[in-house]
């Protein structure tokens, strides 16, 4: 199995086989603590303009965006966790837009199986990627942040047979000044129990394989 990992836009238009698209913090984290809360499924769009069209449109619809990793004027739910889980989202659909993870999955069109993941999916989507049993597997960084590196090689090692360090590899981002500005509280948006729930790995036991439909990608939970 060739298990090839890549960064961003460029990386997912190069992308073959089965594909994972990583956004750690916060994208596919916040979409799994909306799927381990009962929503229904998730809906992933480019843009603000889309995501406000799309959830007014949409039964049941929870409206959740973000521009450049800030809250979005007049939309109440930004790209966090936090937030999220302390939702009641049974039965809700979630509308979702990040500048990162739902920007890199919508890049993708050289294949149809495609899963969403973060560090509290890491080793379900490990296992999902394992039963497909692909000759190519293509990991993809939304961007080209520590934390996404380090989960795209968590996974790999995990398909290898592997136990990694995870805190090994989480170091870079801990030492980073991105992580030092969100536990000082300095990030409008962006609370530091963000950084708790995205970093337990393993957290949920489901997948989330994501399939196009018109106008939006569809995420859910594989178990």
């Amino acid at each position: 199995m060739n298990i090839v990992h890549s960064t961003g836009i460029e990386g997912a238009r190069r992308a073959t086989g089965t594909v994972v698209v990583i956004d750690v913090l916060r994208s596919f984290t916040v979409s799994a603590y909306a799927l381990a809360g009962g929503a229904r499924e998730c809906r992933l769009v480019r843009t603000v303009e889309d995501a406000r069209a799309l959830a007014a449109r949409t039964p049941n619809a929870v409206l959740c965006a973000e521009e450049d990793a800030l809250p979005v004027e007049g939309i109440a739910i930004s790209n966090s966790p936090t937030a999220i889980r302390g939702l009641d989202l049974r039965d809700r659909v979630l509308v979702q837009r990040s500048s990162a993870g739902t920007q890199v999955a919508a890049e993708v069109t050289t294949s149809s199986d495609m899963f969403a993941a973060s560090l509290v999916v890491a080793r379900a989507t490990a296992k999902a990627c394992l039963l497909r049993g692909p000759e190519a597997v293509t990991l993809i960084a939304s961007a080209d942040h520590p934390e996404d590196h380090a989960c795209a090689t968590y996974i790999e090692e995990l398909m290898r047979g592997h136990q990694p360090d995870l805190e090994e590899l989480l170091r870079p981002l801990r030492e980073s000044e991105r992580y030092r500005r969100v536990v000082s509280g300095a990030w409008p948006g962006f609370p530091a129990t963000d950084l708790d729930l995205a970093l337990q790995p393993d957290r949920f036991d489901f997948a989330m394989p994501v399939t196009k439909e018109a106008g939006y990608l569809r995420l859910t939970a594989s178990f």
